[in-house]
């Protein structure tokens, strides 16, 4: 048994918390909205008022937040942040969607506190992280990984070391913009069809006979089809991490594609579907 802090406790960071009580870890948690630990109260965790409160005595930190923005304040924060509370030797694990630079950033500012990071963002959405069936897509050094990998074993399902400390971000961004592209292909694709009078699912089910279609695109199709976009992987998020993958590229001339699919997620924000799951701006090319 390992004591553990989360920090963060959205639809993704308060199902991993849950999955480490589970296994009968000492957890500590903090949100910045302290009610979304209620649910967890009752599971003998410890709620703290502070990041720096929060990990106090922990080996092991992991962060599940919304943007870099977020991380630098929940982390560094002069007197608030967890970097500085932390002790010599343990272990941060981001497992946020960030720029690589900021990780880069990050780590060298835990490297000054003695402190380990290790940057594990995660494919998958609320049924995954429920089922502790996340994957990892890992940057930092082997022997953090190494410490780390029971703990990560316990959310997820496997785990990718991709390289070093940034890497991981850079290719959880990348699997994101791929997602995100089929989304707004799938989406385009439908609207056609609809526009043409076909039978859409008829002409879905014939295109997923054939070798192009993806393993994600039934989950995606079906629920523009059947207008359920409750949140999994709301708009808002998906168009920050596009914005972040362009900023990598360097420029939308490097990444045309991505910078199309953005441009949709875009319009779908100006129409207030930020809150919507992603697969709702099929509603742009269909009403």
């Amino acid at each position: 048994m390992s004591k553990i802090t989360v920090l963060g406790l959205g639809a993704m960071g308060s199902r991993m918390a849950a999955n480490l009580i589970a296994a009968k870890h000492d957890v500590t948690v903090w949100n910045r909205t302290p009610t979304a630990a209620e649910p967890l109260l009752s599971q003998h965790v410890t709620q703290a008022s502070s990041p720096r409160e929060a990990v106090d005595g922990a080996e092991f930190v992991i962060a599940m937040l919304r943007d870099d923005a977020a991380s630098q304040q929940v982390w560094l924060d002069p007197h608030t942040g967890a970097l500085a509370g932390m002790a010599a030797g343990s272990v941060a694990i981001e497992s946020s969607t960030l720029t690589p630079t900021w990780i880069k950033a990050l780590g060298a500012q835990m490297s000054h506190h003695n402190v380990s990071l290790l940057e594990a963002p995660v494919s998958g959405s609320r049924p995954q992280a429920e089922a502790g069936q996340l994957v990892y897509l890992v940057g930092g050094d082997a022997d953090t990984l190494q410490r780390s990998r029971s703990l990560l074993e316990e959310m997820g399902s496997s785990i990718h070391h991709v390289g070093a400390l940034g890497d991981g971000a850079l290719v959880k961004l990348a699997t994101n913009a791929l997602m995100g592209i089929q989304v707004t292909a799938l989406a385009e694709i439908i609207g056609l069809l609809k526009r043409h009078g076909t039978d859409v699912n008829k002409a879905l089910a014939a295109i997923a006979g054939t070798s192009v279609w993806a393993p994600i695109a039934t989950y995606l199709s079906s629920t523009m089809l059947n207008g359920n976009f409750a949140p999994l992987f709301p708009v808002e998020l998906i168009e920050k991490d596009f914005a972040y993958t362009l900023s990598a590229a360097g420029s939308t001339g490097a990444a045309p594609t991505v910078a199309a699919a953005h441009d949709v997620f875009r319009q779908a924000l100006e129409r207030n579907l930020g809150q919507e799951n992603m697969t709702s701006v099929v509603k742009l090319f269909t009403e």
